[in-house]
């Protein structure tokens, strides 16, 4: 696992959103075989996604994802370190 990107750098929201999105994949019980599945994408672009290797995506792709997810999108920019200390 790469280390977590400062908030300067622009692979900071691509951290964060593939950290959300494993998130709510795993909420549901998913693999991301089955979510890539669910949203008609290679397995191993919701991988890439997940797993820091910071491809770009479109914000229409996140979209997507939420919808199948069944989350509003902006949950999907939240920082979780934030979130953990609510």
């Amino acid at each position: 696992m790469a280390t977590k990107p400062k908030k300067d750098d622009n692979n900071y929201v691509y951290y964060w959103v593939g950290k959300n999105i494993r998130k709510y994949r795993k909420k549901r019980g998913w693999t991301q075989k089955e979510l890539a599945r669910r949203c008609n994408y290679s397995e191993n672009f919701i991988g890439d996604i997940e797993n820091e290797t910071f491809k770009t995506f479109s914000l229409n792709t996140l979209y997507h994802i939420s919808k199948v997810l069944n989350v509003h999108i902006k949950l999907l920019f939240e920082d979780l370190e934030k979130q953990n200390k609510k």
